[in-house]
C-alpha cells in the first residue's frame, strides 16, 4: 500500500512536525495515531516518518531512512493573471503535473481589478499548491512568486524558454521539445484571457523566447496552462 506523503512544517534533525490546520487534517480525516508511518518531505529530502506524538494542532514524527527519488527537470510556469477561480484551478492542476515554479505576471490584458488584488492572493495560491503537492506525492510544493510585470519575467535565465501564442502557426510545443534540449529546465509563458498582445510577443522574441502553439483550437488560459504542462511533463519523463 502506498503511504501518504506530507510536507513538514517544522524540521529539526531527525524530528519533524505538522502544525495547525495541517495537523488537524491528519488527525480528523486520516485518524492519525501514534505508530503510523507516512512519507515526510523535510529539508529537501523525503524520509520515512513514524508518528510518536499526537496533540492539539500538532503531530510529531520520528524520521527514519531517506527514500530515493528520481531527478526531475525544473518546469517554470509564467502565468498571466486571469480570473482567480480559474487561476487557482490551473495552479492546483499544474502542481499535480509537476510544475516547479509559478510566476504570476501582470499582462497588458490582465483586468485592472485583478492586477490590483493579485498580490494579496499569493498566500492562498501557496496553500493550494501545497495541498496539491501532498496529494500528488511531491517532495515539495512549487514556488509561487510574487506577481510581477511582464518585463521582470522576460529575463528568466537558464534552460529553454517558450511562449505560447495563438498567432503561432508553424511550431508546435511538442515539436520544439523534440528539437531543443530542456535538460537544464524549461520556462513556459501562458497569456491571459484574450492572449498576449503583439507588443508583448515582440518583447518575448527580443528576449530570446521561442514562440509555440498547442494546436489550432483556442483554449482558455487555464486549459492552455494545464495542456502545456502535460505536454512538457510527458516529453521529459516518459520513455
Amino acid at each position: 500500500m502506498t503511504r501518504r506523503r506530507f510536507i513538514a512544517d517544522e524540521v529539526l534533525g531527525n524530528r519533524a512536525a505538522l502544525v495547525g490546520e495541517h495537523a488537524d487534517h491528519l488527525v480528523r480525516v486520516l485518524r492519525a495515531r501514534v505508530g503510523q508511518d507516512f512519507d515526510i518531505a523535510a529539508g529537501g529530502v523525503v524520509r520515512r516518518g513514524r508518528i510518536d506524538v499526537v496533540g492539539d494542532g500538532r503531530v510529531e514524527f520520528d524520521l527514519g531512512e531517506e527514500i530515493s527519488r528520481a531527478r526531475v527537470t525544473e518546469i517554470t510556469l509564467v502565468l498571466a493573471v486571469f480570473k482567480f477561480d480559474r487561476m487557482e484551478w490551473a495552479i492546483e492542476k499544474c502542481t499535480e503535473l509537476g510544475v516547479s515554479r509559478v510566476v504570476p505576471v501582470i499582462a497588458r490584458r490582465t483586468d485592472s481589478h485583478l492586477a490590483a488584488a493579485s498580490a494579496k492572493r499569493a498566500e492562498r495560491w501557496q496553500c493550494i499548491a501545497r495541498q496539491a503537492a501532498e496529494q500528488s506525492r511531491r517532495d515539495a510544493p512549487p514556488e509561487i512568486a510574487v506577481p510581477v510585470k511582464l518585463a521582470e519575467a522576460l529575463n528568466l535565465t537558464g534552460g529553454l524558454r517558450v511562449v505560447l501564442a495563438e498567432s503561432e502557426e508553424q511550431s508546435l510545443l511538442l515539436d520544439i521539445l523534440k528539437q531543443k534540449n530542456a535538460a537544464d529546465g524549461i520556462a513556459m509563458a501562458v497569456g491571459p484571457e484574450g492572449g498576449w498582445t503583439e507588443s508583448e510577443l515582440q518583447s518575448f522574441q527580443n528576449s530570446g523566447w521561442i514562440s509555440a502553439s498547442l494546436g489550432s483550437t483556442i483554449l482558455r488560459a487555464e486549459t492552455a496552462a494545464m495542456a502545456a504542462t502535460a505536454v512538457v511533463a510527458s516529453a521529459l519523463y516518459l520513455p
